[in-house]
């Protein structure tokens, strides 16, 4: 009987030690995970493809995986020399785009589809050259004779193809909220980014609907998301009162935004010269569009829906000034992440301790 008495009472005194330690472990995850994550955000881990050494060549040259050092951007004769052509892999009005093989690696050449759209082509070109950064596909190089531009492949290509990739047999332990919503906040730190671009506040306007708007993105292969067509990106100048007009025609559909609308109605036929221009608030509003998509159906993506709504609303507001900006939306898509890991992780510390009793 004593026997019996000592093990039960060793087994009440574990019991109360593990629920003592329980809270403090929980405070010690808890101060972890947020020094832990603000660390990643500060070293950029978060925020760009693995392949650190990519930001680490200069302005006009570029450096692709195993290659030692950095080159400049091929020019013309070396592109016309040494890139092979493989097969077509994509068409647009602007651009026919080519699967490429130069040196070992596959690239992606673009080349001019119709002289009348040479203006969009090179205005591309200048916004890949001038916002070159973690947030866009790496420029190879280009030609102004024979209008040509060499970029980096990605075979996953467009950001359209998330819900297929990680739905892939090896790509199964990806396919949770965590790495889809890493997917959204790199898609707005995008649009944080070209609204403070170093060429001025950019809009993205090749966005009429969700697929096309996804199509101007490319996933890579280790999960990251990369701005890759940048034909349509005209500058908003306030203090010279310059807004912008996403294209000569009328726009339709929920998904742009409401000031994208023409706003007489059918009484007044469409008149581009009538319609009036707006700014990059349009963006703002095709964020919770973009981000449903790609939180997808997987367990846990509801609550992080759930913990976006405010958000989401004041996104959707009619009047654009009443939007939030879109660091506003970057701060709450990281502080909602953050909160939703440290919880993940604290439940999951609380189930491993409560199964040991």
């Amino acid at each position: 009987m004593q026997v019996t008495t000592s093990g039960n009472q060793g087994s009440s005194i574990r019991q109360r030690v593990t629920l003592t330690l329980v809270p403090l472990i929980a405070v010690i995850l808890t101060v972890t995970t947020i020094f832990r994550n603000e660390l990643l955000d500060a070293l950029g881990w978060l925020k760009r493809p693995v392949d650190s050494k990519s930001d680490s060549c200069p302005s006009g040259y570029f450096r692709l995986e195993g290659m030692k050092d950095c080159m400049p951007w091929l020019s013309c004769e070396m592109i016309q020399s040494e890139v092979a052509v493989i097969e077509p892999i994509g068409q647009g009005a602007v651009k026919q785009v080519f699967l490429g093989h130069w040196k070992g690696n596959k690239v992606v050449l673009s080349r001019l589809a119709a002289s009348k759209f040479s203006d969009d082509f090179f205005h591309g070109l200048e916004m890949l050259k001038g916002l070159q950064s973690a947030h866009v596909v790496k420029l190879l190089g280009f030609c102004d004779e024979d209008p040509t531009i060499l970029t980096e492949y990605h075979p996953f290509g467009s950001l359209a193809n998330v819900d297929s990739v990680l739905e892939q047999e090896e790509q199964g332990d990806f396919n949770t909220w965590e790495v889809r919503f890493q997917l959204a906040r790199e898609y707005t730190r995008f649009l944080h980014y070209l609204h403070n671009s170093p060429l001025g506040p950019r809009v993205m306007c090749d966005s009429n609907d969700l697929i096309k708007t996804l199509s101007q993105y490319l996933l890579t292969t280790d999960l990251h998301v990369l701005a890759n067509d940048l034909d349509a990106l005209p500058l908003v100048n306030r203090s010279a009162g310059v807004l912008v007009k996403c294209g000569h025609r009328q726009l339709q559909g929920d998904f742009v935004a409401p000031e994208q609308l023409w706003p007489f109605g059918n009484t007044v036929p469409f008149s581009d010269h009538l319609m009036p221009p707006y700014d990059e608030k349009t963006d703002i509003w095709k964020v919770p569009d973009v981000t449903d998509f790609l939180l997808g159906q997987v367990e846990g993506s509801d609550v992080v829906r759930l913990h976006l709504f405010q958000l989401h609303q004041d996104c959707k507001r009619h009047k654009p000034q009443l939007r939030p900006s879109m660091l506003t939306v970057v701060q709450t898509y990281k502080a909602v992440y953050n909160s939703l890991t440290q919880e993940s992780e604290l439940f999951g510390i609380r189930t491993e301790m409560l199964h040991e009793l």
